[in-house]
């Protein structure tokens, strides 16, 4: 009887610790997971800084605006307070759940979207107001997307690090609180004027 108890409570100690490790695995992995991608993206919140300055290169704007790379959604949810309809794209979907939750408590839910998407599968062409945290290895290439895709009265507001060819139109804050803001328009402008000063080549 007694090696029977034994064995009762082994499974069900055994159960229980195996569920707690799928539990583990179910919530660490989509934290994990960017790490291993091509072009790692990570999870960093916000700062209140960052915030406050993302806001300021927002005055005087209006459109739609998506925050790609949304994390646990405090930038969509700000921006929604000022009065955008905003939507914001994130792989990790415990931080899509997450800022869904947020943005209903803060009873902006009707004018915030969050999708669990990954960026490079989504065409960004119906917004005029674009924010991004980016890391360097993949602005590059970000940079040639948003610019085949939005419309030339865009402003692109990058956090952390700045586009690698684009002239920023205004900057505010310091260290990681630098944000650099992009209006398309210029950008193009400026791309083409560079086109045309380009020495010739010889054939």
């Amino acid at each position: 009887e007694g090696s029977s108890r034994r064995r009762s409570l082994g499974l069900v100690v055994t159960a229980g610790v195996g569920g707690i490790l799928v539990a583990l695995y179910a919530v660490v992995t989509p934290f994990v997971t960017p790490a291993l991608r091509k072009v790692c993206l990570p999870f960093v919140p916000a700062t209140s800084s960052q915030i406050q300055n993302v806001l300021k290169m927002l005055e005087n704007r209006g459109g739609s605006l998506v925050d790609i790379g949304s994390g646990d959604g405090r930038i969509v949810i700000a921006a929604a307070k000022r009065g955008f309809k905003a939507v914001g794209y994130e792989l990790n979907p415990w931080l899509v759940w997450y800022s869904r939750y947020r943005a209903w408590r803060d009873g902006v839910h009707q004018n915030t979207k969050f999708y669990i998407s990954d960026l490079w599968k989504v065409s960004f062409s119906h917004y005029t107001n674009v924010v991004v945290f980016g890391v360097p290895q993949m602005m590059p290439q970000l940079e040639k997307k948003l610019e085949e895709e939005l419309d030339c009265n865009a402003r692109i507001i990058a956090c952390r690090f700045p586009f690698p060819r684009w002239v920023p139109d205004h900057t505010v804050g310091e260290g990681i609180d630098t944000v650099w803001a992009y209006d398309l328009k210029h950008a193009r402008l400026f791309e083409t004027k560079s086109l045309e000063t380009a020495p010739e080549t010889e054939s």
